[in-house]
């Protein structure tokens, strides 16, 4: 798979409108029997938000759920100008918190499958229906998009050596703990079936990122099946990171909710992150 150049993101919003891509203009696409939302929390994202929707291709969502949370530029309005269905936070509630009410909607709007993928433009949203596909087809409950196909090409599309580092050793640390075979344990893009997050208490986890983190040991902790496809990934200036700081916080903190996993799983403590949502 080729690397990504470095995108020029200079696709005006003003040509874009999501039915596009939830209304297609053929009726040749196969018939789906599953309501399909993608979820995008969003902050700061005016200038990457359309060129992140214009790869999605035609006819393989339903809708597209946009969470702001506390922007200060113009992703609000940009986003209800292309026709997206828009959340707003009036005050930033921090990724984590962003997530949960991009799920909360996606299930009161019916969604069977969520997609959620970050609306800077780093993952290729060209891979949606393929990540989709492993979940409809079965096979998986989870699928998420693994950035390191091969060190050469995370490397060259950009990826900060130390965040290459730290994602390598705690992806190996978490495939050993949780007996997973994940090329990426910490991706942006993300596909969860719906029972997936009916059962998940997601609400109790952290606002912060390590929400990503909990999200997956409880899906394993649960009983999910988990699974993975190459997506290919850009890094530039607008697309979000966090530092190193916040990075080996991160990491710390991945390290503890593991340790959780084993304590409960070994019933020497429960938490009641790995106690299952009653569904109706």
């Amino acid at each position: 798979m080729p690397v990504l150049e470095r995108p020029q993101l200079n696709l005006r919003h003003e040509i874009f409108r999501v039915e596009r891509i939830l209304h297609p203009e053929t009726d040749q696409l196969p018939k789906r029997q599953h309501k399909i939302i993608a979820v995008l929390p969003a902050y700061n994202a005016e200038s990457t938000l359309a060129a992140t929707l214009a790869d999605v291709p035609a006819g393989s969502i339903d809708e597209v759920i946009l969470v702001d949370d506390g922007s200060t530029d113009r992703t609000v309005q940009i986003a209800r100008e292309m026709g997206l269905t828009v959340i707003e936070h009036p005050q930033n509630r921090g990724y984590g918190g962003n997530q949960k009410t991009c799920y909360r909607h996606a299930l009161e709007h019916g969604a069977d499958i969520v997609v959620m993928i970050h609306p800077d433009y780093q993952y290729d949203s060209r891979v949606i229906p393929h990540a989709v596909g492993f979940i409809e087809l079965g096979i998986c409950d989870v699928v998420l998009g693994s950035r390191i196909r091969s060190r050469h090409e995370a490397l060259s599309g950009g990826m900060p050596p130390y965040k290459y580092i730290c994602n390598r050793a705690l992806t190996a640390f978490e495939n050993l703990a949780l007996g997973q075979n994940l090329g990426d344990f910490h991706s942006g893009f993300r596909v969860y079936r719906r029972a997936v997050l009916e059962r998940i208490p997601y609400e109790q986890n952290s606002d912060d990122f390590v929400f990503d983190t909990q999200f997956l040991v409880q899906a394993v902790r649960l009983g999910f099946r988990l699974g993975d496809i190459p997506v290919p990934v850009r890094y530039f200036a607008e697309a979000s990171s966090i530092n190193f700081k916040r990075s080996l916080t991160y990491g710390a903190r991945t390290v503890g909710v593991v340790g959780q996993y084993w304590l409960d799983r070994l019933a020497i403590w429960h938490s009641n992150l790995f106690k299952a949502k009653e569904t109706v």
